[in-house]
């Protein structure tokens, strides 16, 4: 078991230097090639730029805001605030300037560092309206130089010339791990977010967690490819500090579209994901399937039959009765190794899944074929991991048993409540907030209904204030028809409604990828989107699709009506939220019309 002997992130990151030196820390592409940074290198930067800082006049506590994707420069900021006492206070890179706005006004942030010029545009929007920020710092060249703004080599440079190396040690030693680290403004579904405070301690003691279990099995020789939003608390965590913990590699994906080709790049043996990236990876090897000849898709079918035979024994961590091994290794030649290298998953050792609800069968499919997946639970507000499935008892559809010292328990409607090392200092500037969500004697309200089995494994079933009460009083969890309904390889999204009414509804966006290629087989002519899914043939089709996915639910858990819908719904487009989940009031409020017609007195011999 590993064990962190420094206190705050900055001290864990120093010991690393020192350890580790010239060999690689982070990667970045650039000129179409990876190219890589040492500890060293990193650490010199960091250093120069907490210089510049001091140099002016950040102090310990101030707020300093980062608006910028994922990338090194992220990294070189977060541990350059926070070694000389500061605070980091992250900005989805998809926020808009108003988004931006909030945050910036509401932390009394003095300075922000923003990563493109499309970036420093949003600020130098609303810096009027700022009276407390006082500049704002470029990571790229921008076309034209913006007066009063610097680049980010330009402070670096100026950090050195004053070097003020003495104090940045001074403040780093100095810095109390309980104080604030960082404010995380959620990305709530409603309403203004609120900011999340999180002290050093939170972030040691969850990496710390999770070296407790998985310690042995991660070393300085894993290397993890970075793509979820460093903003959010997972990527923060898992994807970055347990990373400088362990002391490994860490690649920056180019974007979240081109995933698939720099995990190919990269090769990672470290993935820290949410769920729709293995939803869409799992759909597409399917429709692939489903195109292929009769002896590819027998050959795969065999194959996958093999995995859910080899399943128990992946999950329990033992070895395959020998017939089953021997078939299985087959299987894997002539399959599942082709397969994970087209992916980039041929070096993968552990893919972990968070800040949703991962299907059982996603988790099924990638188990089955030897990409062990680890789903685990938490929230922004408990840094975030509060559980996760173990080496040797994985529960595919269970977010897994309590991480060390954390006491978990069901309050009022089941819902979880959580003490433990890793709980939030409050909410930011808002007593009556942070009050609301602690019980009496100190457990945190997750808002999350669940249930623990005989193994102290939890099933997360839905969200408090996403459960559909119908007008005939049945309470429904829109989350676990969803997911059901995301099996179809038609189906993209989909958004249950039925709150207040006599029975269930959904939108549902198709897969036009597919269902384009299934009209095609069925020589159904359209002009677009819209005109396809209109068709009586298409309306057929999902109607049998979602006949076919809820089955085996109850009958008041039944979709009697839906309604197709011709564009995607995106964070750029406001249904989503940076971490991809559904924003339902929003959907409810845009789709208002379409759902008000599903509502409708039934006319005979109509939809």
């Amino acid at each position: 078991m590993s064990e962190l002997k420094e206190r705050t992130m900055p001290a864990i990151f120093q010991s690393q230097v020192r350890a580790l030196g010239d060999r690689a820390c982070v990667a970045y592409k650039k000129n179409g090639a990876y190219v890589d940074i040492s500890w060293n290198v990193m650490n010199e930067m960091i250093r120069n730029l907490g210089s510049y800082l001091i140099s002016q006049g950040i102090n310990p506590g101030d707020n300093v805001a980062v608006f910028s994707p994922n990338r090194y420069e992220w990294w070189l900021v977060d541990l350059a605030v926070l070694s000389i006492g500061a605070v980091n206070v992250p900005i989805y890179a998809t926020n808009s300037a108003e988004e931006a706005h909030y945050v910036l006004d509401h932390s009394e942030a003095k300075m922000c560092f923003v990563g493109t010029p499309s970036h420093l545009q949003k600020v130098m929007e609303i810096k009027g309206r700022l009276p407390h920020l006082k500049s704002a710092i470029i990571f790229d060249l921008p076309k034209e130089p913006v007066p009063e703004v610097k680049t980010l080599t330009e402070a670096m440079n100026e950090g050195a010339a004053r070097d003020n190396q003495a104090e940045f040690d001074r403040r780093l030693e100095a810095i109390d791990p309980g104080s604030l680290a960082t404010v995380i403004y959620t990305s709530g579904t409603t309403g203004n977010p609120k900011g999340v405070m999180l002290s050093h301690a939170n972030f040691v003691a969850n990496v710390d967690q999770v070296l407790t279990d998985f310690g042995n099995y991660l070393t300085s020789e894993d290397i993890l490819l970075s793509f979820l939003p460093l903003s959010h608390s997972l990527e923060r965590t898992a994807g970055y500090y347990l990373a400088i913990g362990i002391g490994a590699k860490v690649a920056f994906a180019e974007d979240f579209s081109k995933i698939q080709q720099n995990m190919v790049e990269v090769r990672p043996t470290l993935i820290i994901s949410v769920p729709r990236l293995y939803e869409k990876i799992h759909a597409g090897i399917l429709a692939k399937v489903a195109t292929a000849g009769p002896i590819k898709k027998a050959l795969f079918n065999w194959a996958m039959g093999l995995a859910v035979e080899g399943l128990p024994y992946i999950c329990h961590n033992k070895p395959m009765p020998l017939t089953l091994s021997l078939k299985y290794s087959l299987a894997d030649k002539l399959i599942f190794s082709k397969l994970k290298a087209a992916l980039g998953f041929d070096k993968l050792k552990l893919a972990v899944s968070g800040g949703g609800p991962l299907s059982a069968g996603d988790a099924k499919f990638f188990l089955g074929m030897g990409i062990i997946i680890l789903e685990g639970f938490g929230l922004t507000e408990t840094t975030p991991i509060l559980t996760v499935n173990r080496l040797g008892l994985i529960k595919p559809g269970k977010v897994g048993q309590a991480m060390k010292d954390t006491i978990l328990t069901t309050g009022e409607d089941s819902e979880l409540l959580a003490k433990g090392p890793q709980i939030m200092l409050g909410y930011y500037k808002n007593e009556e907030a942070t009050k609301e969500v602690f019980t009496p004697d100190g457990f945190l309200k997750t808002g999350d209904i669940a249930a623990m089995d005989e193994d102290g494994y939890w099933a997360i079933t839905g969200r408090i204030k996403d459960i559909i009460v119908t007008s005939g009083g049945k309470n429904v969890s829109p989350q676990n028809i969803e997911n059901s309904l995301k099996y179809s390889h038609v189906i993209e999204q989909v958004a249950v409604i039925g709150d207040r009414r006599k029975y269930l509804s959904a939108l549902i966006i198709p897969n036009f990828e597919e269902l384009s290629k299934w009209a095609g087989e069925k020589n159904i002519s359209f002009k677009d989107n819209k005109d396809l899914i209109e068709n009586d043939q298409v309306l057929k089709l999902y109607e049998q699709e979602l006949a076919e996915r809820t089955k085996q639910f109850a009958r008041v858990e039944q979709i009697k009506k839906f309604r197709l819908l011709d564009s995607e719904w995106t964070q750029l487009t406001g249904e989503l939220t940076p971490t991809l989940k559904v924003k339902r009031r929003v959907i409810e409020n845009k789709y208002a019309n379409e759902i008000k017609s599903m509502y409708q007195p039934e006319v005979p011999g109509k939809n």
